[in-house]
């Protein structure tokens, strides 16, 4: 009778230390990957100027080296890009732009002033009415 109780128990405890353990098994694969949280954020840096091309290769080449560069030492990625949206008028309106993305650690300060820092600059150096700014947030690893 004794083993009887004790195979019982043992049966009906089974399903229990399954499912005990089934966030154990599910954490080790989330913590490997070395991932962090992150932001990554896109800046639009518009380049026309009173409706002509007014930001010119050489002035942007001069403008990542002296702005971006001191306030993004970590790193950064730019390219070229071309948006177009819907003008007051209704008409499709196009420009020329560039495109910086960043990628930081989630909630740093110190980023976060950077990059308004580099907004307000290009805006004053150029007479940018607005940059465009996105932020995701994400994980990511290096």
């Amino acid at each position: 009778m004794y083993e009887w109780q004790l195979s019982t128990r043992l049966r009906l405890l089974r399903p229990s230390l399954l499912l005990m353990g089934i966030p154990f098994a599910c954490a080790p694969a989330i913590q490997s990957t070395g991932m962090e949280p992150v932001v990554a954020e896109r800046l639009y840096f518009g380049r026309t100027i009173a409706d002509t091309l007014g930001v010119s290769d050489s002035a942007w080449t001069v403008f990542v080296a002296d702005i971006v560069s001191a306030r993004l030492p970590r790193g950064f990625t730019f390219w070229k890009a071309e948006g177009q949206w819907r003008g007051v008028a209704g008409r499709p309106k196009r420009e020329s732009s560039f495109v910086l993305e960043v990628v930081h650690p989630a909630g740093s300060a110190e980023t976060d002033s950077a990059i308004l820092a580099i907004i307000a600059e290009y805006k004053r150096r150029f007479g940018q009415e607005a940059v465009l700014r996105v932020a995701t947030d994400g994980r990511a690893s290096f």
